[in-house]
């Protein structure tokens, strides 16, 4: 199933997109309030278009098999926990189609970034690092990646590439998924080639901050340059 999408269009004429997954349980247009909440307006850009999309329902094992907004599914939310193949590959079609979209509509994979919040930054570290190595940029909000993860393998199998740009945020106080799986996930990338930053967030638990969301809105405009800027720089 395709997900839903909700979007932000650019105010002017789009030449960049960025993809925001939910984390579990959520929904795309929750996340694009809770980002409207934390910085008083939509994060919005004259020429980037910011993408929500909502995860079908699907049976989930943490919740004891509960129908859930769900990417995938997972024995437990534990970073020693194995991953379910068959879920992430289920998933990988539905992300594959939602950038495909983007760069059949005149978008280059060099002008997208993905990210997410918990269980949608990990989707974005495997589709950064596992399925589009050639994206713009990757982000990561209070996420981990598995120990035995396949995105580390895919890494480690092809070290000759160069990787998109990684950042990586992260609540001190986090208790749902603890500030050590993330760093912990942060070090093996970088030790495969990874190139980024890790944010640790003081006095923050599992949610969004205004700090990491006015941090990030500068980060994707970064990665994301209007194209008349990249024209007078080669000038």
């Amino acid at each position: 199933m395709k997900p839903a999408l909700t979007t932000v269009n650019a105010t002017g004429k789009h030449t960049a997109s960025v993809i925001f997954f939910h984390g579990s349980g959520d929904t795309g247009p929750n996340v694009l309030e809770w980002v409207r909440f934390l910085i008083g307006r939509n994060l919005e850009y004259p020429h980037i278009k910011i993408i929500y999309p909502t995860a079908p329902k699907q049976k989930y094992t943490p919740l004891d098999g509960e129908l859930s907004n769900v990417w995938f599914d997972r024995k437990s939310v534990n970073i020693a926990a194995s991953e379910s193949k068959k879920s992430m590959s289920q998933c990988y079609d539905a992300v594959n189609q939602l950038i495909d979209e983007e760069v059949a509509s005149g978008i280059p994979l060099n002008r997208i970034v993905v990210g997410g919040f918990s269980m949608g930054g990990a989707l974005a570290l495997h589709t950064g690092y596992h399925l589009r190595r050639s994206l713009a940029g990757v982000f990561a909000h209070s996420s981990f990646l598995n120990r035995g993860s396949v995105v580390y393998d895919s890494l480690a199998n092809g070290k000759d590439e160069s990787f998109p740009e990684l950042r990586m945020y992260h609540g001190e106080r986090d208790t749902l998924v603890p500030k050590d799986w993330g760093l912990e996930t942060f070090e093996n990338l970088t030790k495969l080639g990874v190139k980024g930053t890790f944010h640790p967030l003081r006095n923050t638990l599992h949610e969004l901050k205004t700090a990491s969301i006015t941090d990030l809105q500068q980060w994707i405009y970064e990665k994301l340059p209007p194209l008349e800027n990249q024209v007078q720089n080669k000038l």
